[in-house]
């Protein structure tokens, strides 16, 4: 017989059953593990799963949303049944062998009819009023890239302004002296109706209604070798009128170099309104953060070999692509291989584990893994342009060249011509690449010209540039 219970008050799933005493407990979800406390034991004993979790050297946090599965000495629990409880930090609820936890909104403001209710309210409200900043990124999923640098910036520089920051749940860190707002709260609905500035790097989603003095800057999330928007494939009149109602909710788009400038203003159509072409703020930290901090949250040792893996997401599939067998990998690299999913498929499949495999999908900052890598592994990936600031090796996974190129979104130029490294197309190749000893120095020439093109603008101080054009135009008070 087993039971099921959650102690609101220690923030605690509490399993209970009969007989021997397991030897372990686990609470398995696709981007988060936590064991129990196991006691008792003869006739009875109890397994207590914490529902929070410290992750990469960061305080405890509640556990992120999705299914988990109770697992007791290797085995599925089955049978178990418990009504939705309501947390302050989580929902949680247990159904069979899963656990589903959510995000904590109250279950009047969950439902469709609680959500127009509150967008209705929104939609009405006057706002734009309060000296304050709503930044997103990544639809939440995340407080790094692009507003994240930001953000610390104007932390330092205007720390009387309000910072409010967009969360799919509280599992996601947010900076020092922000507020989590929980998207589809009330709150998130009255923070980004209030705040004057809104900073995000993807489209603003869920019916935004721009506030009398308010301000939108997107700062995008790369520069494109992929064709975006307007320039995709095929013709799709419902996807045309997206792209420019969404780019005419902006006020400012952020590029990080004059290629950028050209290719975003086209295809979003964004005519006679401002692009700063400032470099990226999420890169000052290649050139000025500390790789061995960055190596010690990790837990990985300040002499080893580390190749982080990050390939781009793919339009015909909803995980991550499974080119790379990352624990052979590393085996046959002799080195530590950092695996890292696009932010759209964080929320499939599961963290990939091995020796010396580190899966850091959920990983706050992607500038600070290239920071802490010795080269890069990707595909069509726009960390092609961000990671080339470092100067390290870089190697093209590209074994769906043609389809991707000649059927999902094609390029804007020619990578096997212009790639600052090798393109392969299997594992194989790949190592082969890693260990010729000759690569790098025939690749120089192409790699210092891909500098100057993409990275004239990412010296350590582009965060600066930009938190200063929005207190110059009195987007915020000081």
């Amino acid at each position: 017989m087993i039971s099921v219970r959650i102690d609101e008050q220690k923030e605690t799933l509490v399993v209970a059953g009969e007989g021997a005493k397991p030897v372990s407990a686990v609470l398995q979800g696709a981007r988060a593990c936590v064991e129990a406390r196991l006691t008792g034991g003869g006739t009875t004993w109890k397994a207590t799963f914490p529902l929070r979790l410290a992750r990469w050297g960061g305080q405890a946090l509640p556990l992120p949303s999705g299914h988990y599965t109770l697992i007791v000495d290797g085995q599925d629990l089955s049978a178990l049944t418990l009504p939705m409880t309501l947390l302050p930090i989580l929902r949680a609820a247990v159904s069979g062998t899963d656990v589903e936890i959510g995000p904590p909104l109250d279950p009047v403001h969950s439902t469709p009819e609680g959500q127009a209710t509150l967008e209705g309210r929104y939609a009405a409200q006057s706002g734009g009023t309060e000296n304050a900043v709503f930044f997103e990124s990544f639809y939440g999923r995340s407080t790094g890239c692009n507003p994240g640098a930001i953000d610390r910036e104007l932390a330092v520089r205007a720390p009387g302004v309000t910072r409010y920051w967009s969360v799919t749940d509280l599992s996601v860190a947010v900076p020092d002296g922000a507020i989590a707002v929980v998207e589809g709260s009330p709150e998130w609905w009255r923070a980004r109706g209030a705040a004057r500035l809104l900073v995000v790097n993807d489209w603003l989603r869920r019916r935004f209604v721009r506030k009398q003095g308010q301000r939108v800057i997107q700062t995008w999330h790369g520069t494109p070798l992929k064709r975006l928007a307007l320039h995709r494939p095929g013709f799709d009149p419902r996807r045309m009128l997206a792209v420019f109602r969404e780019s005419r909710r902006w006020d400012v788009l952020l590029a990080q170099n004059p290629y950028a400038e050209r290719v975003l203003r086209k295809a979003y159509a964004f005519l006679n309104r401002p692009i700063w072409v400032d470099g990226y703020p999420r890169n000052d930290v290649l050139t000025t953060g500390d790789s061995s901090a960055v190596r010690a949250r990790l837990g990985i040792a300040p002499d080893e070999t580390v190749l982080l893996y990050a390939p781009t997401w793919r339009d015909d599939r909803a995980e991550m692509v499974d080119f790379v067998d990352p624990e052979s990998l590393a085996q046959q690299a002799d080195a530590v291989v950092l695996v890292r999913g696009h932010s759209r498929t964080i929320t499939y499949g599961r963290d990939q584990s091995g020796a010396r495999v580190i899966d850091v999908t959920g990983y706050p900052d992607t500038a600070e893994l290239m920071l802490a890598a010795d080269a890069l592994i990707t595909d069509y990936s726009s960390v092609m342009f961000d990671f080339s600031v470092t100067g390290k090796p870089m190697y093209f996974l590209v074994p769906d060249l043609e389809h991707y190129r000649g059927e999902l979104r094609g390029f804007y130029f020619d990578l096997g011509e212009r790639a600052p490294g090798p393109l392969v197309r299997s594992q194989a190749e790949l190592l082969e690449a890693l260990q010729d000893a000759g690569a790098i120095a025939r690749y120089a020439e192409r790699y210092v010209a891909w500098q100057e093109q993409f990275n004239g603008r990412d010296d350590g101080a582009a965060s600066a540039r930009v938190v200063s054009r929005i207190l110059d135009l009195g987007f915020v008070q000081v």
